[in-house]
C-alpha cells in the first residue's frame, strides 16, 4: 500500500515533503519526524513532550572524490515494528535491561546515480537512535567518505558540558560554557590536555556530549555499536546552534572505507526532562548486538589493588628496570645490566601487594613495568619496542604465580604499546599464550602517544577495528581487556562482555598533576560513562602527595568522596588505587572499599545534576545488601537520600561514611565520622557533603 501511494504520488509531480514519517515513543513523549525535502534531502527532527530537541537536520553522505550523497532521493519503501523484550547481563548496572522500541526502516535511492542506502531508526521512551545501512547493490560496491552529513540542529544555545574534538585523545578537563561560548574557549580547553593535540576544527567538540537546555531538557549526543567505522565528534556553528557530523580521517584524510553490505554505527539521542533519566539510561546498550561470545562464565567483575599509584607519586619508582638506552628488543640482555631507582615491578614488591590483596580480599593485582622495554618512551617512533614474553630479571613470573595462586589472588597483565600497534599485534597471540600459561586472565592495555608507524588516529577507522580485534581475539583464550587511551567506549560490552572496563577519559593520575577540578566526577557520568564503564582508579585516602618528594599536587576531593566514586563512577573493574600503606592508616575508611560490591543487581539514581551533585544506590548482584555514594563540585550541599528503593516491611542498618564538620578537599579531607543508622524504605536521610566532598553508605539487612 506504502509503495502504491508513493509512486501515486510520484506521478502527480508533488513533493516529497508531504510524505511526512512519524513515530512516538511507546510511552508516547517523544515524537520524531522524517520527511524528505524539496530539495529530496532526508531530514528528521525530533521533540520530547512539545518541546524541540531537534530541529529539521539533514541526513546522508559526502562521498569521495565529491559525490552528494545526501538528496536527489527518492523513497522506495518503508517499514514500521515494534519490540518489548527483556534481556540478562553478563554483569552490569542492573541484571535485567528492558529494550522497548519502535521502529521505522526507510529505503532511500538516489535519482540520478541509482545508488541505495537505507535509514533505520529505533525510538524509546529514554531517547532515538538511527543509523546508515548500504545494502549490496550491483551500481555500489565499495567507496570511501568526505564527510557524512549527519546534522543535530539544535533548538537554541543550551549549557553544554564538552571537550574539544581531539582524533588521539579523551583526556581532557571538561568545560561547562552556552555552545555559543564554545568558539572562545576551546583553545584554552585544548591546552589543559596533557597529551597529543590533533590538528582538528577549532569549531569541533566530543561525544558524549551533554546538554540542558533552558526550558528544562537535557539532551545527550553520542553514538552506539562503532564498528569497522571511525568515531565521530561534532562540529557547531555557534550562531545558529546547528551540529553536525565530524568523522575522524585517516593519514591520507579519507574519513572511512565502505564496502556494501554494512552498516554504520547508531548516532544516538538521549533526552527528558529529569537528569536521572539520562544516567538511567540503557539506548545506548540496547542498540548494540547482543553477546557473541557463548561461555561467559569466566568473566568475572574483579576489584583490585596495583603497582601502579606510585609512579605518579613523585615517590622515585620507575616502571624501567635501567636508564640504559641502548635497548635492543629481542637482543639486550638485561641481566647484564644495572637496575636503577626503585623498579616498581619487582618480585618481592608485588607479593607485598598479593599479601596486601589477599588479606582483605581482593580479587587481583595489577602490576605495570614488568617486561622489557620500558626504558624508551618514545616507543610510537618504533616499529617494535616492548616484548609481551620477556619480563625483567627481578620479576619472576612463575614463583609470582605460585605465590599469587596459593593467596587465592589473581594478577593483572599490563601491555603498554606506547601505540607501536602494529609490533602489538604482531606479538598479540603470543602475548596471549604467555598470559595463559602463566595464569593472568584480565588485562591492560595502553596506547599512550600518536601512532607514528602507521600515522593513523587512536579514533579512526583504522585502530576502531584494532581494538575490537584484540577484544575478539582475547575472547578466544578466555581474556577479559581493560583499554586506556582507546576510543571512547560506545556500548560494545554488550556483545563483548570480557570488554571490561575502558579509561578514554582524564582519570585519577591526573590528580597527580594538579589537572582535575571538583566537578569533573560530577560530569563524568553525563559523558563518557554514558557509553560503557570507566577505569577510574579511585580510593586515594593521602591527597597531599608533598608527603613523597618532589610532587606538590593535591588531590581534588575529601577522603569520603573517594569512597563515593566506587557507586557513582560505575565499572564492574574497580581499583583500591592508593598505595596499601595509606589503607593500613585509615582501615575503618578502607572497610568501606572492603564491601561494596562491583556487580549489581537494580540501580537507583536519586539525585542528578551535572556539574553539580549526584547521588546513586546500587543493589549488590545475588545478595541483599545496597551502597549508596553521593558526591558534589566545589561547592558544599545537603543531600536528600530516600531510601524508598528498599524492600517494605523490613529493617536495615546503614553505616554510613561522611564528611567531618571541618572536612575540605583542599585543607581538611581526611575529616570523616563513620556512624550506624537503622534504616526502612521510609526513611529519608538529609547528609552534609563538604566542598569537593561525598557521602558513602553501606546498607545491610537485620
Amino acid at each position: 500500500m506504502k509503495k502504491r501511494a508513493l509512486l501515486f504520488i510520484e506521478l502527480l509531480g508533488l513533493s516529497f515533503s508531504v510524505m511526512a514519517q512519524t513515530m512516538s515513543s511507546p510511552d508516547g513523549n517523544l515524537s520524531m519526524d522524517f520527511h524528505l525535502t524539496a530539495d529530496k534531502a532526508p531530514v528528521y527532527s525530533l521533540t520530547y513532550k512539545g518541546k524541540t530537541v531537534i530541529k529539521e537536520s539533514r541526513m546522508g553522505f559526502l562521498v569521495r572524490p565529491s559525490y552528494d550523497f545526501s538528496k536527489n532521493f527518492r523513497i522506495i519503501e518503508t517499514k514500521e515494528d515494534a519490540s518489548d523484550t527483556t534481556w540478562n547481563t553478563v554483569w552490569g548496572q542492573n541484571s535485567e535491561v528492558r529494550d522497548n522500541h519502535k521502529e521505522l526502516f526507510v529505503a532511500l535511492e538516489q535519482e540520478k546515480t541509482g545508488w541505495k542506502f537505507n535509514i533505520r531508526f529505533r525510538i524509546f521512551d529514554d531517547g532515538l537512535g538511527f543509523r546508515y545501512e548500504f545494502p549490496v547493490q550491483k551500481e555500489l560496491r565499495h567507496f570511501s567518505l568526505n564527510e557524512e552529513v549527519t546534522e543535530f540542529h539544535l533548538a537554541g544555545n543550551h549549557k553544554a558540558f564538552w571537550i574539544p574534538a581531539d582524533y588521539d585523545t579523551n583526556e581532557f578537563q571538561i568545560t561547562t560554557s552556552k555552545l555559543s561560548e564554545v568558539p572562545s574557549l576551546i583553545d584554552e580547553a585544548r591546552n589543559e590536555a596533557l597529551a597529543c593535540k590533533s590538528p582538528t576544527p577549532n569549531l569541533a567538540v566530543q561525544t558524549p556530549l551533554m546538554l540542558k537546555s533552558e526550558d528544562g531538557l537535557y539532551i545527550n549526543i553520542h553514538e552506539a555499536a562503532l564498528v569497522n567505522y571511525p568515531a565521530m565528534h561534532l562540529n557547531l556553528d555557534a550562531e545558529t546552534f546547528l551540529m553536525s557530523a565530524h568523522l575522524t580521517p585517516d593519514k591520507n584524510g579519507v574519513k572511512g572505507y565502505i564496502q556494501t553490505g554494512s552498516v554504520t554505527p547508531w548516532r544516538t539521542i538521549i533526552v527528558s526532562d529529569d537528569a536521572r533519566d539520562i544516567l538511567a539510561s540503557n539506548l545506548i546498550i540496547n542498540l548494540n548486538e547482543p553477546c557473541k561470545i557463548e561461555d561467559t562464565s569466566w568473566i568475572k567483575p574483579t576489584k583490585y589493588v596495583g603497582v601502579w599509584w606510585e609512579y605518579f607519586t613523585g615517590g622515585g619508582s620507575t616502571w624501567s628496570y635501567t636508564d640504559c638506552q641502548d635497548i635492543v628488543i629481542g637482543k639486550t640482555d638485561y641481566t647484564k645490566l644495572k637496575p636503577h631507582g626503585h623498579h616498581g615491578a619487582n618480585t618481592s614488591h608485588v607479593k607485598e601487594y598479593i599479601d596486601f590483596a589477599s588479606k582483605h580480599g581482593f580479587d587481583a593485582v595489577l602490576v605495570e613495568g614488568w617486561n622489557e622495554g620500558w626504558e624508551d618512551n618514545y616507543a610510537y617512533a618504533k616499529e617494535y619496542m616492548y616484548s609481551f614474553t620477556k619480563p625483567y630479571p627481578d620479576f619472576d613470573v612463575k614463583e609470582l604465580q605460585n605465590y599469587a595462586s596459593s593467596k587465592g589472588v589473581k594478577i593483572i597483565m599490563h601491555h603498554e604499546t606506547t601505540s607501536s600497534v602494529i609490533d602489538y599485534e604482531r606479538q598479540m597471540h603470543d602475548a596471549f599464550r604467555f598470559m595463559k600459561e602463566y595464569g593472568y586472565d584480565a588485562v591492560k592495555t595502553g596506547y599512550v602517544g600518536p601512532i607514528i608507524p602507521r600515522s593513523e588516529h587512536h579514533d579512526g577507522q583504522w585502530m576502531v577495528n584494532h581494538y575490537n580485534r584484540v577484544v575478539e581475539e582475547a575472547a578466544k583464550y578466555k581474556i577479559m581487556i581493560n583499554s586506556h587511551e582507546a576510543v571512547r567506549p560506545t556500548g560494545m560490552y554488550r556483545t563483548y562482555p570480557n570488554w571490561i572496563a575502558q579509561e578514554s577519559a582524564r582519570g585519577t593520575e591526573f590528580e597527580s598533576f594538579n589537572g582535575i577540578r571538583q566537578d569533573h566526577q560530577t560530569i563524568l557520568p553525563f559523558t563518557r560513562l554514558m557509553g560503557g564503564p570507566m577505569d577510574y582508579t579511585p580510593g586515594i585516602f593521602e591527597g597531599d602527595l608533598s608527603v613523597y618528594g618532589n610532587n606538590k599536587a593535591k588531590v581534588g576531593t575529601t577522603l569520603v568522596k573517594q569512597l563515593a566514586l566506587y557507586v557513582t563512577m560505575y565499572s564492574p573493574l574497580q581499583m583500591a588505587a592508593d598505595l596499601y600503606q595509606n589503607y593500613e592508616k585509615h582501615m575503618d575508611a578502607f572497610q568501606f572499599i572492603k564491601d561494596v560490591a562491583v556487580d549489581w543487581d537494580n540501580t537507583y539514581i536519586l539525585e542528578a545534576e551535572p556539574g553539580d551533585y549526584i547521588t546513586i544506590a546500587r543493589k549488590a548482584r545475588g545478595k541483599n545488601e545496597w551502597f549508596i555514594g553521593g558526591i558534589t563540585d566545589e561547592n558544599s550541599r545537603e543531600a536528600t537520600i530516600n531510601l524508598d528503593f528498599l524492600p517494605k516491611g523490613k529493617k536495615y542498618q546503614a553505616t554510613i561514611y561522611a564528611d567531618g564538620k571541618k572536612a575540605d578537599w583542599k585543607n581538611n579531607p581526611k575529616d570523616y565520622v563513620i556512624s550506624t543508622k537503622k534504616v526502612s524504605s521510609k526513611t529519608v536521610l538529609k547528609q552534609k557533603l563538604a566542598a569537593g566532598g561525598g557521602v558513602a553508605i553501606s546498607i545491610k539487612e537485620l
